[in-house]
């Protein structure tokens, strides 16, 4: 019998779940709002309760000797060995919390269940996903990056989850591109994220919209509601050919080509997965963003060189929660 094991995807706004077989994939999935103002007592509930729920499906057709364990993708800092999420950026109130352990106890006092749990960094688990069942089966080597309301990254080597000495390798939302800029986040100055991350990718449209002389016309898409302007509505007028969004978008693909090009030298990792909402827009960004990288390189190093997109969308994370389970 094929063994099984339950994922989660722990995010600020939801808490998403799925049964996943070694061999089959997802069987069933779940998503549940995440009640943030509980905090990480609540949250573990939370994560217990949906655990419970999946188990109990699971246990009509599978054989509980076959479930491998737990696996939970968590946002922030976290020590796999410790089990320990530190100060989640997207979790407000946490401090440095032993989930592992919490949610073990949780399980074990509240749902009756005896599972092992194994827990790692969310934007690891995608890329473990990734590497498993999606993009990334035929590479040996990869940085998956994923692209949304912030810039995560996760690192294959040789097949397995480059963590680092503490955990927090891959990071590459916070690499340092300009530096002297203007864009900080996390008091950094100048780092990926705060230059590709949603809320500045539509804060550069807007300036650009605002110096055009010729105007655009994204306005249509967000019934000229600037407030309300985002990155998929930027999508749909530079598909339109709006030389305003298409710019953008060309500025995007740029940055994000410097920063791989900065892992390709530093890593010699010539492969890359790019998953995430805002990758949605495709070659929008890919094209501009490989021609960067192909000019912000030495050409002994060109070889190789690929940007693919994610296959797995929202969950990859459930899928690579699950696969640490399976080592």
């Amino acid at each position: 019998m094929s063994r099984w094991a339950i994922g989660i995807d722990l995010g600020g706004t939801a808490i998403k779940a799925a049964i996943v077989g070694e061999k089959s994939g997802i069987v069933i999935d779940r998503t549940i709002p995440t009640d943030t103002a509980s905090g990480p007592v609540g949250i573990v509930a939370q994560i217990a309760g949906i655990i419970a729920d999946l188990y109990r499906v699971a246990s009509i057709n599978m054989s509980s000797k076959d479930c491998a364990g737990i696996g939970l993708g968590a946002p922030g800092a976290v020590n796999a060995d410790r089990g320990t999420l530190s100060y989640p950026p997207n979790l407000p109130g946490w401090a440095i919390v032993p989930l592992r352990d919490n949610l073990q106890q949780c399980l074990k006092e509240q749902e009756h269940l005896m599972i092992p749990v194994f827990i790692d960094n969310d934007a690891n688990a995608a890329a473990f996903g990734e590497a498993l069942y999606g993009a990334g089966r035929d590479f040996r080597d990869f940085l998956m990056v994923t692209l949304g309301t912030g810039v995560g990254g996760g690192i294959i080597l040789n097949r397995k989850l480059f963590r680092g000495s503490n955990g927090t390798a891959g990071e590459v939302g916070f690499m340092i591109i300009d530096f002297e800029g203007v864009s900080i986040h996390a008091g950094i100055t100048g780092t990926l994220e705060s230059l590709i991350g949603k809320k500045r990718i539509v804060e550069l449209a807007c300036r650009m919209i605002e110096a055009s002389p010729k105007g655009s016309i994204v306005g249509k898409f967000c019934e000229n509601d600037y407030a309300r302007l985002s990155p998929r509505h930027l999508e749909h007028a530079a598909k339109e050919g709006d030389e305003v969004s298409l710019a953008v978008w060309n500025r995007i693909g740029s940055i994000l080509g410097v920063g791989l090009a900065n892992v390709v030298t530093l890593m010699d990792i010539r492969k890359f997965v790019i998953g995430g909402g805002i990758s949605a827009a495709g070659n929008l960004i890919f094209a501009p963003a490989l021609d960067q990288l192909q000019r912000s390189t030495l050409r002994s190093m060109h070889d190789g060189l690929e940007i693919v997109p994610a296959l797995l969308g929202n969950k990859a994370g459930m899928y690579g929660a699950a696969a640490l389970c399976f080592g």
